[in-house]
């Protein structure tokens, strides 16, 4: 974390090199080829510099003294939806807790019968092959594609 006086003086580095944004090198006579021309400053070069110093004095500003900025409320999320009966809850449990308890039992090494790993793998397959089959063909409105914002 930096120290106020590093910030002042990180502040007025900024400040010195934006207030000599678009000026042309100055060279001495000893720097200067014999046959090259001095360089002639343009009025371009003082409203690029002028433009960039207004852009940092903005930025620099704290976002608290920025009025206009609206701030985003996003609108509360609708309500998870609940499963419409006992045997879609039932599969979609068997899409995502039988994996669960099969990846729990191999972890803490439990050792269960054949059967109720096959139990657990039915369930599984079962409840996967029951939402697809019960999916509906068409989407919820009929110029939905899908994608959300």
């Amino acid at each position: 974390m930096s120290r106020p006086d590093d910030e002042s003086q990180t502040d007025s580095a900024w400040r010195e090199i934006v207030a000599h944004y678009g000026e042309r090198a100055r060279l001495g006579q000893d720097d200067v080829a014999p046959a090259a021309e001095a360089p002639r400053p343009s009025p371009y070069d003082d409203a690029v510099a002028d433009a960039a110093a207004a852009e940092v004095e903005a930025a620099m500003r704290p976002w608290s003294e920025v009025a206009d900025v609206d701030r985003f409320q996003p609108p509360a999320p609708p309500p998870v939806p609940l499963p419409r009966s006992w045997q879609r809850g039932l599969a979609w449990a068997g899409v995502f807790l039988a994996p669960l308890i099969g990846i729990s039992l191999a972890i803490f090494d439990v050792y269960v019968a054949s059967l109720v790993g096959w139990g657990l793998v039915a369930w599984f397959v079962g409840g996967f092959v029951y939402l697809i089959v019960t999916m509906s063909p068409t989407p919820r409105e009929p110029w939905d594609d899908g994608s959300r914002v």
